[in-house]
């Protein structure tokens, strides 16, 4: 039996910021943006909801039916890394860490960091996030959320592109035609981050 996709709309904010939440408070990456378990229980979800806010207005939320897991994409022309500028000419990641937790340094740094790695010059679809309820992973909900994605990135000969958090994360996404570029992104006295890109398949490379 498949599972059922629909893309998130305002009504589902609540229920994507409290997924992603979940999903990555043990996440080596948001374990470096916020130190420290209690001081991430109480802050994290406020990154995850800027990022939901932005992915809302500029990209697309997949949801799966029974809102037990999410994907954040965005579409990125050609030529263009969409970062830099918040609206009005100011800095975006200057505004995301006033915006998330003033005193925390690491918000702005992991958006500039992660900016500076992102490719340029095709257009492709980039995962920007995707989060499963603690509870359900293992049951290929995150798979599947992917799936339908390169499903049509196949179909366009579109490529896409995302940072994998682990070497864990790495081999699921190698499994789904992804593959490491570049060297990884390591955080200041932190974990590595994986850059991926995954060249659209044709019928023939499928088979």
């Amino acid at each position: 039996m498949g599972v059922a996709i629909r893309t998130a709309g305002g009504d589902d904010r609540e229920l994507v910021v409290r997924l992603l939440d979940e999903a990555f408070q043990d996440d080596p990456v948001s374990s470096w943006v916020f130190p420290g378990a209690e001081y991430r229980r109480v802050t994290h979800h406020r990154l995850m909801a800027a990022f939901t806010d932005a992915t809302l207005a500029d990209g697309r939320v997949d949801l799966v039916e029974d809102g037990s897991a999410c994907a954040l994409w965005m579409s990125f022309p050609a030529g263009d890394p969409g970062h830099g500028e918040a609206d009005g000419g100011d800095d975006e990641f200057a505004a995301l860490r006033h915006a998330v937790d003033p005193d925390n340094e690491r918000v702005e740094m992991i958006g500039r960091l992660t900016a500076g790695i992102h490719p340029q010059g095709r257009a492709h679809e980039y995962l920007w996030m995707i989060g499963v309820a603690p509870g359900r992973q293992g049951e290929g909900l995150g798979t599947a959320l992917i799936g339908s994605v390169l499903d049509r990135c196949d179909r366009e000969g579109r490529a896409a592109y995302l940072e994998a958090s682990s070497e864990r994360s790495v081999r699921l996404y190698r499994r789904l035609g992804f593959e490491l570029t570049g060297e990884p992104l390591r955080l200041p006295g932190g974990p590595l981050m994986y850059p991926m890109w995954r060249e659209p398949r044709t019928a023939g490379a499928q088979a």
